[in-house]
């Protein structure tokens, strides 16, 4: 651990979207809850920390306003403010993965403090931002690391099937070793139930198993199996402007309301 991991935070509250299992709703929550919270007037922005870059795609960041991206600001060769793009979205901006991304762990064995690239970064230019969303890759690697030890707290999507458990369970270690080693006060803001199909039993059986493991990390608010939710990356927006009335966009903003009121909460 280095004297800086025990610096006191300022600035914005910085939440890690993560579950090392793709296919969970990582990123089309990451896009969804920063979009709720910049309609209600937060500035809010978005890392994309993926390779694949699928949360700019989704909010139709053009691969030309991808040049500047997180590799150069990883590397230290670009600001926050330099990678940084707009979105079609007032008060929500991007800062888009290249393709340089998907080497940069390699890269990142090599430089000194490599845990905390992403941290020292948004410490020096995401001051005015009310909330950073980190939308992680799906695996532990050391992107992910750095943005465990960047956070505040970690939003866990969680999808609805029979391995849920034990996919969150390695996350949870993970945490707990960022914990110890790299971020004391990293805590898990909470766990979003995912692709939830009330028409399925198995559904409710993973949603039961997973508040009983956990209790109240567990968010009320469960994401519904959606078409509008799938079909709205494909347009280039969130489903909240794709289609507001539909429950995906619903479960979305009642999934803000949580997270702002423990927010409130928590510094109550």
């Amino acid at each position: 651990m280095t004297a800086d991991s025990e610096a006191p935070r300022m600035g914005p509250r910085i939440i890690a979207v993560a579950n090392q299992k793709g296919g969970v709703g990582k990123t089309t929550t990451a896009i969804n809850l920063g979009t709720a919270l910049a309609a209600v007037h937060n500035r809010v922005l978005l890392i994309d920390l993926d390779p694949q870059g699928n949360a700019s795609t989704g909010l139709d960041i053009a691969h030309a306003a991808r040049q500047t991206n997180t590799y150069h600001m990883l590397i230290g060769a670009a600001s926050v403010e330099d990678a940084m793009a707009e979105t079609a979205i007032p008060g929500l901006f991007v800062v888009p993965p290249g393709v340089d991304l998907s080497g940069a762990e390699i890269e990142l064995v090599d430089i000194d403090e490599r845990e905390y690239r992403l941290r020292k970064a948004l410490a020096a230019g995401a001051a005015d931002c009310d909330f950073v969303l980190i939308d992680c890759p799906p695996a532990l690697g050391l992107l992910t690391l750095n943005a465990l030890v960047a956070a505040d707290a970690v939003l866990v999507p969680l999808q609805c099937e029979f391995f849920a458990l034990e996919g969150i369970s390695h996350l949870v270690r993970t945490i707990e070793r960022v914990r110890r080693g790299f971020n004391p006060a990293l805590e898990i803001q909470g766990i979003v139930l995912t692709m939830f199909d009330r028409r399925n039993n198995l559904s409710d059986m993973v949603a039961q198993d997973v508040r009983a493991h956990f209790g109240d990390k567990v968010y009320e608010t469960v994401i519904p199996r959606n078409v509008r939710v799938s079909e709205a990356p494909s347009h280039g927006r969130p489903v909240l402007i794709h289609d507001f009335r539909c429950a995906g966009s619903q479960a979305y903003l009642h999934l803000a309301g949580e997270i702002l009121h423990r927010e409130r909460r928590a510094v109550a």
